[in-house]
């Protein structure tokens, strides 16, 4: 398996291998302090966040990468390091950031790619 599939059509596809892939934990808590100044949390859930980059991409991985993350949300399998195995969850895309390496014979590469998805 790839380090990261996204389903795209009900099935999953390999994504390109990232340059670098970090798993964020966000604890979804509802804190307040009561009338004696206790504090109160309530854990509302918790969800994982992964910040995705890669160095260089060719246009054809590019382009399969931003069509997948482009949907409303879709479901992905990825190593989660809180259970150590594959997990599958559904997640949203940030803004995506796609920089341009050069022009060369009318063909772009592409470099710099960055972005966060998100678990619903």
């Amino acid at each position: 398996m790839a380090l990261l599939q996204i389903k795209v059509s009900g099935v999953y596809v390999d994504m390109p291998t990232p340059s670098e892939l970090n798993v964020s934990v966000m604890d979804l808590s509802d804190a307040y302090r009561m009338a004696d100044g206790s504090l109160k949390i309530d854990r509302i859930a918790t969800k994982r966040k992964l910040e995705l980059s890669y160095n260089y991409l060719t246009r054809t991985n590019l382009q399969t990468l931003l069509n997948a993350v482009g949907q409303l949300t879709f479901s992905v399998k990825y190593m989660d390091p809180v259970t150590n195995t594959i997990e599958t969850k559904t997640f949203y895309s940030g803004d995506r950031s796609v920089g341009m390496m050069d022009y060369i014979n009318s063909i772009p590469r592409y470099r710099d790619i960055r972005f966060n998805i998100i678990e619903t």
